[in-house]
């Protein structure tokens, strides 16, 4: 891509003038995952063995295809998929999104996650393990966990995930294991991300030298400071309130019942603020996997809504969403940005970003992927 005032314009060059609207770098999720998909009603478990035992893995890619697409939709031209994807469907559906033979957005894979026994499938007994296997990497020991980083590898993920945690099931990833992992995982280039809920397992994994942490809930200021000083990356994935009353009507609540949820966003919105205040970098993703009765784009999007609802600055938020996201995936020269050989990822909104934030985020008007155009309401107007 080329940015200035003295470009050369051949003369058969499509002009699309957007000099009305707001121009940003494609926006980024950096936490989904694209091939999973559950009602509210659903059981995590019983879902997850129904995907991977009744569902046909090729039905399974395209279905995901189908979601991956509605992320252009809303402007969001980049992904990071983190797991429960099979065996690595998501690395197949990015390299067909690549090729052009289905429409998305750029994908940067994680494979299976690498987590200690059970995953986090809760309540499979002993004789069918092997169920859990094909959708998450059960990491042995020290040199399991350089093996599985190495079958990544292989298999052409972009970043490795793993459980520092896998609750509900009680075993976790040893120090050592982790450790390893990270240290091979780093010699190939690739940076290690890091599911964690309770504090104790952030902890151990930022001292192993993980690059980022999934959720982290429960994370006590001590290691919110570890994060800043290590340059430990934060995504978090709560949702805002509407999404939350949306699901537990379809699951069959009556949200003014549940009195814990002004709580929940009290602490939501405290500990978000705290790892701003403390200098954590904080990078943009929804996590959002479930269906609510609309697209999986228009679901993701509502990472907006909850960041701005904590009290980040709508700049802030953008800048989660692009430069912060980009960096995260060592990626900030090719997407994240508008610059001179950055990857043609544009989007345009319409509004006033800081005075009406979340009703311009949603009205996109341009979109622009890799070069290509996938939308364009300027026309219109």
């Amino acid at each position: 891509m080329k940015i200035g005032s003295n470009i050369d314009i051949p003369d058969n060059a499509k002009i699309i003038d957007l000099g009305e609207y707001l121009v940003l770098p494609g926006l980024i999720d950096a936490h989904t995952h694209v091939l999973f998909d559950q009602s509210p009603k659903d059981d995590f478990a019983n879902h997850s063995i129904r995907t991977l035992v009744l569902e046909n893995q090729a039905l399974r890619t395209l279905r995901g295809a189908s979601r991956a697409k509605s992320y252009l939709d809303v402007g969001i031209t980049s992904i990071k998929d983190l797991g429960n994807s099979g065996q690595f469907l998501d690395v197949a559906l990015r390299d067909a999104i690549n090729e052009g033979t289905v429409e998305g957005p750029g994908i940067f894979a994680a494979g299976q996650i690498m987590s200690g026994p059970g995953g986090q499938i809760y309540g499979v007994q002993k004789e069918h393990q092997d169920i859990v296997d094909q959708e998450y990497r059960i990491i042995k020991n020290p040199n399991d966990a350089i093996n599985a980083v190495r079958e990544h590898i292989n298999q052409g993920v972009d970043l490795i995930k793993i459980c520092a945690d896998n609750l509900p099931n009680n075993t976790r990833l040893t120090f050592e294991e982790i450790q390893a992992i990270v240290k091979t995982a780093h010699d190939y280039g690739l940076t290690v991300t890091a599911h964690s809920i309770s504090d104790q397992s952030a902890w151990e994994a930022i001292k192993a030298g993980v690059d980022g942490i999934e959720h982290g809930f429960f994370l006590a200021d001590s290691t919110l400071n570890l994060m800043a000083k290590k340059k430990v990356f934060l995504v978090p994935t709560e949702n805002s309130r509407k999404y939350m009353e949306t699901y537990y009507r379809l699951e069959g609540s009556n949200p003014e019942e549940l009195t814990w949820i002004d709580g929940y966003m009290s602490n939501m919105k405290k500990r978000l603020m705290k790892a701003i205040d403390m200098g954590v970098t904080i990078v943009a993703g929804s996590d959002n996997y479930t269906d609510i009765g609309v697209s999986r784009g228009v679901s993701s999007s509502d990472m907006f809504k909850t960041y701005y609802e904590a009290g980040m600055n709508p700049l802030d938020i953008l800048q989660s969403a692009t430069y912060l996201s980009a960096q995260s995936l060592n990626m900030e020269n090719e997407i994240g940005v508008l610059k001179q050989g950055s990857f043609a990822d544009i989007i345009a909104i319409k509004g006033d970003i800081e005075g009406d934030f979340l009703n311009t985020l949603e009205n996109v008007v341009f979109v622009m992927k890799r070069g290509e155009i996938y939308l364009n309401k300027s026309l219109e107007n």
